[in-house]
C-alpha cells in the first residue's frame, strides 16, 4: 500500500496490462474486426490510422457519399492514445471556430447510438471552470463576450450556485465559475466502435492489421499505398495515425513536429458521499490547481496537467521511433509527478482524502508545439492530407472528422481553421522547438489565456531576421512563423518586462510614442516575416489572372488582391508587383506562407501551367519606412527620383539605396507616406544602419508591429484572417473596392486604441439596418456594455488619399 497523506493507493496497473478505465465500464481484451471485403486495390480515399479521428473521417466521408474509402489500421481500432483516454467532452474552447469543431462533435455523439445500434455512454452532466483569483474572474468575463458567437449555451455563475452543483466542494476560495451544460464524457472505445459500425453502414471498408509499409506518389497525384496484405491506389491518402504519424510522414520525406507526452490519470473507488448523490457530478476544471475531475461510477476520476518541470516526454520515441508493437500499453505511474495537483485536489474536493486509488493510467498523447492539432492538405506533397497532433482527440474527433470531410468533398474549408493549418510549421520547425514548445503547452494547459500571449519556449529559431541581435534588447519581440519581431520598444524608464492583461498594458505609453513618430516623423520597421513568393513563367499572368480577384496590375506597379475559393469566400490577401514582363513578387502575412504558396501551387498543378514558382520566403528581408519625412530620408541615399509625380503610390521599382540593391514598393500597411524595401537578408543590418543615420535630423526611430496595428485600424484596412478569411466574402468584409465583379445583432474582429482622437476603435460585423454612421451601438467589454457609434471609415485618411485632398483644395480628414 502506497500512502501519500491520507490518499491511499490500492492497486496500479503494471506496464502492457490491458484494462481501460471507461465511463461505459472497463472493456477488456481484442476487439475482433467483423466480416468485410476482403481488399480494395483501388480507393478515392485511404485514411491512415484507426483511432477515433481516423474512424470518425471515415464514417462521415462515406455518410456523404463517398465510395471506396478504406480506412487501414496497424494493429486494431482504438489502438495508440485513444482506449485509455479519459473521455472529455466540452462546447468550451477560447477560440472562436473551434468551438464549431467542439459543437459538432456533442452534436454527433448525441445521436450516434440511436443512427448505429452501438452505446457510446455519453454522459452529459454539465462542467464548470473554477475562477479563485480575480484576473481569472476577468478571463471569464472576456470569454462571455466571444460565446455570443455560437449557439452554444455558457454562464458565468457564483459561488452559490457553484456549490449547489458540486457538494463535495471546499468553497473557501471560489470566485466564480464558467459553466457549460451538455459537457461531459464519453466512452472512447464505444465512441470508435460506433463511428466504425456508422462507416461500414455507409461502405466503408475497415482493414486491420494492415499496417502501411510504404507510400508511393504518382506522377497523375494518386499513391500506390502498400501494406502486407496487398497494395491500394488512392487518389489521396490522409495521415490519422497518433503517434505513428511522424514514421508515416517520413515514408514520403516530411519530418512532422509532433512529440508523445505521458499523461496521467487516476481512478478512486466508490466514495460513500459521491454514491449519495442524487445526479451525477459536473466535470470540475480547477484552472489554478491545473486538474480536471469528472465522476466515474461511484467514485471519482482526476486529471493533472503537470508543471513543464516535471511533465515527461517520450522523446525517445522522436529520436528513435515508436517502439515496434506498441498499442494497447501504458508507461509505469509516477505519482511523485502529480503530488502538488493531489494535494490542491483534496484541498477543493476534501472527500479526495478518504479515498483508494483504484486504477492509474499513464499513456502516450501526441502534442504539435501549440498544443493544437494540424489538420488538412499539406504543402509540397499532392493530395496528402493530415489529421494529427490531437491532444484532446475526443471532443476533437466528430467535429474534425465532418470538417475534412466536407473540405475533400467540396474543395474547401467549410470555415476557417487556420489555426490547425499543418501549414503554419515550416523547416524551422526543429525537434528541438518541437520538445521546448510540447513541454511549455502541456505545462501551461491551464494558465490564464491572455489577449496578444506570447510563449517564449524555443525561441529564437534559426528564422531571425538580419536585424535581431541589433534591436532584440530595445523592444519586446513577438513570435510570427518562427521569426521574431519587435512589437513594440522600450522607452527610457519604462518597464521593459511582458506583462499581458485584459486591461491597459504596460506597452500603451509606448506604443502611442510609436504612433506619433510614424504620423509626425518618420519611423522603420522590421518586416521580415512576411512571405515572399517569386513567380514566372510563360503562364504567370494566366495562373494571377485565375487565382486573384483583382485585375494583374501593369508592370512596375503593385496591387492588393484576394485570392478567392469556389464559393467566394476570402482564401487569401496578398500584394502582387508586377516587376517585370512575365516576373511577379508576391507578398503575404507571415501566418500564411505555407497556407498561401499551398493553395497557389495546387491551382498551378491543377490547371497545368507552365510557371515557376519559388518561395523566397528566408532569403528576402523587409524594412518599412513610413512617415511624413520618409521620403526625405531615403531621397538621401538613392539617386533614384522618390518625388510623388515619378514614384507614384503603388508602384515597385528596383534601386539602390547607400548602394544595397533593393525592390522598393510604394506601400505601407500603416496608410502614411512610406515604403517596403525588399533586399538580401544579410544586407538587412547594413540598410538598417544606413537609413537610421540618415534620418537623424528628421527625429528618425523604430516602430513595432502594435502601432502598427492601431495605424491600420484608423485606416480602416482590413486583416486577413481578422476582417476577412474562409468565413466571409470579400463584400461583407468591404473589399469592394480590390473586388471586380442571432443571439447578439454582430461581432468585433479587431480593437485597437485609437492615439488620434484617444477613444478605443473596433471593426464589428453588424446587420446592415444597424450599420448607418451615427448608429448608436454598444460594445460587451469584460461583463459590461460601453456606448458606441459607427463611424464613417476610414477614421484617418491614408496619406495618398490626404494628398488628392490637398491637390483639390480640400480639407484633409483626420
Amino acid at each position: 500500500m502506497l500512502r501519500l497523506g491520507a490518499l491511499r493507493v490500492r492497486s496500479l496497473p503494471l506496464r502492457g496490462s490491458p484494462g481501460r478505465p471507461s465511463s461505459a465500464g472497463l472493456r477488456e481484451g481484442q476487439e475482433s474486426p467483423p466480416s468485410a471485403p476482403e481488399w480494395k486495390d483501388r480507393a478515392e480515399t485511404v485514411i491512415i490510422g484507426g483511432g477515433c479521428v481516423g474512424v470518425s473521417l471515415a464514417y462521415h466521408l462515406a455518410k456523404a457519399g463517398m465510395k471506396d474509402v478504406v480506412l487501414l489500421e496497424k494493429s486494431e481500432l482504438t489502438a495508440g492514445s485513444t482506449w485509455h483516454a479519459a473521455g472529455l467532452t466540452t462546447y468550451f474552447h477560447p477560440g472562436i471556430n473551434l468551438k464549431k469543431i467542439h459543437y459538432d462533435s456533442i452534436k454527433l455523439y448525441e445521436r450516434l447510438e440511436e443512427e448505429t445500434g452501438q452505446a457510446v455512454g455519453f454522459h452529459q452532466p454539465g462542467s464548470i471552470r473554477l475562477a479563485t483569483t480575480p484576473v481569472r474572474v476577468d478571463e471569464f468575463k472576456y470569454q462571455m463576450t466571444r460565446t455570443n458567437w455560437h449557439a452554444t449555451e455558457q454562464y458565468m455563475i457564483g459561488p452559490e450556485k457553484i456549490h449547489e452543483m458540486f457538494p463535495l466542494l471546499n468553497m473557501n476560495k471560489i470566485l466564480a465559475g464558467l459553466y457549460n451544460p451538455g459537457d461531459g464524457h464519453i466512452d472512447p472505445y464505444s465512441l470508435t466502435m460506433a463511428l466504425a459500425a456508422g462507416a461500414r453502414k455507409y461502405g466503408a471498408l475497415l482493414k486491420y492489421p494492415a499496417p502501411v509499409t510504404s507510400l508511393k506518389p504518382r506522377s497523375d497525384g494518386a499513391w500506390d499505398v502498400e501494406t502486407p496484405q496487398g497494395s491500394v491506389r488512392a487518389n489521396r491518402i490522409v495521415n490519422a495515425a497518433g503517434f505513428w504519424a511522424r514514421e508515416v510522414g517520413k515514408m514520403i520525406g516530411l519530418e512532422h513536429p509532433l512529440i508523445p507526452v505521458q499523461h496521467q490519470y487516476v481512478v478512486t473507488s466508490t466514495i460513500p458521499e459521491v454514491k449519495a448523490l442524487k445526479r451525477e457530478l459536473p466535470v470540475l476544471r480547477d484552472l489554478e490547481g491545473s486538474y480536471y475531475l469528472r465522476q466515474e461510477r461511484d467514485g471519482l476520476l482526476f486529471g493533472p496537467y503537470e508543471s513543464q518541470e516535471k511533465m515527461k516526454l517520450q522523446a525517445s520515441w522522436v529520436d528513435h521511433g515508436v517502439p515496434p508493437g506498441f498499442g494497447k500499453e501504458l508507461f509505469e505511474s509516477d505519482l511523485d509527478r502529480i503530488t502538488d495537483h493531489l494535494e490542491a485536489a483534496m484541498e477543493m474536493i476534501p472527500v479526495l482524502k478518504k479515498a483508494d486509488i483504484i486504477n492509474i493510467v499513464n499513456g502516450p498523447i501526441t502534442y504539435s508545439p501549440d498544443i493544437l492539432p494540424m489538420v488538412g492538405p499539406h504543402q509540397g506533397v499532392r493530395n496528402y492530407w493530415v489529421a494529427i497532433g490531437f491532444g484532446y482527440g475526443i471532443i476533437h474527433a466528430g467535429g474534425v472528422g465532418k470538417y475534412l470531410s466536407d473540405w475533400i468533398l467540396h474543395g474547401e474549408p467549410p470555415f476557417d481553421l487556420i489555426e490547425l493549418d499543418p501549414n503554419r510549421y515550416g523547416k524551422w520547425t526543429t525537434a528541438q522547438y518541437t520538445e521546448a514548445k510540447a513541454r511549455e503547452s502541456y505545462g501551461f494547459n491551464n494558465i490564464v489565456g491572455y489577449p496578444k500571449e506570447e510563449r517564449f519556449a524555443g525561441r529564437p529559431t534559426q528564422r531571425v531576421s538580419g536585424l535581431y541581435k541589433i534591436l532584440e534588447s530595445k523592444c519586446s519581440m513577438g513570435f510570427h512563423a518562427g521569426w521574431e519581431q519587435p512589437h513594440w520598444f522600450y522607452r527610457p524608464g519604462q518597464d521593459t518586462q511582458y506583462r499581458p492583461s485584459f486591461r491597459r498594458t504596460n506597452w500603451f505609453e509606448p506604443v502611442g510614442s510609436e504612433y506619433k513618430q510614424v504620423m509626425q516623423r518618420v519611423g522603420v520597421i522590421d518586416l521580415s516575416p512576411f512571405g515572399k513568393f517569386n513567380i514566372k513563367g510563360q503562364d504567370s499572368i494566366r495562373l494571377l489572372d485565375h487565382l486573384f480577384a483583382n485585375a494583374i496590375p501593369k508592370v512596375g506597379f503593385t496591387n492588393i488582391s484576394h485570392m478567392l475559393t469556389p464559393k467566394g469566400r476570402v482564401y487569401a490577401e496578398l500584394t502582387v508587383s508586377h516587376q517585370s514582363p512575365g516576373e511577379f513578387l508576391l507578398i503575404t502575412g507571415s501566418g500564411s506562407e505555407l497556407h498561401d504558396l499551398r493553395w497557389i501551387e495546387e491551382a498551378a498543378v491543377r490547371g497545368g501551367y507552365d510557371v515557376e514558382i519559388q518561395n523566397i520566403t528566408d532569403e528576402l528581408g523587409v524594412l518599412g519606412v513610413a512617415g511624413p519625412f520618409a521620403r526625405t530620408v531615403l531621397q538621401k541615399l538613392t539617386s533614384e527620383d522618390l518625388n510623388d509625380d515619378v514614384f507614384k503610390f503603388l508602384q515597385t521599382k528596383s534601386l539602390k539605396v547607400s548602394g544595397i540593391p533593393v525592390t522598393a514598393i510604394r506601400i505601407s500597411y500603416t496608410g502614411e507616406l512610406g515604403w517596403e524595401l525588399y533586399h538580401r537578408r544579410e544586407d538587412s543590418s547594413a540598410l538598417y544602419e544606413c537609413i537610421m543615420n540618415a534620418g537623424q535630423q528628421e527625429g528618425i526611430d523604430n516602430f513595432g508591429t502594435y502601432a502598427l496595428n492601431a495605424l491600420r485600424l484608423e485606416k480602416a484596412f482590413r486583416a486577413w484572417g481578422s476582417e476577412m478569411n474562409c468565413d466571409t466574402n470579400p463584400l461583407e468584409a468591404g473589399l469592394e473596392y480590390f473586388i471586380k465583379l442571432n443571439k447578439v445583432v454582430g461581432n468585433t474582429t479587431s480593437g485597437s486604441y485609437s492615439y488620434s482622437i484617444q477613444k478605443s476603435l473596433a471593426f464589428a460585423y453588424v446587420p446592415v439596418e444597424l450599420s448607418g454612421v451615427g448608429q448608436q451601438v454598444e460594445v460587451e467589454l469584460l461583463g459590461k456594455n460601453y456606448p458606441a457609434t459607427i463611424i464613417q471609415e476610414p477614421l484617418v485618411l491614408t496619406e495618398p488619399a490626404r494628398t488628392r485632398l490637398q491637390r483639390d483644395g480640400r480639407k484633409t480628414k483626420t
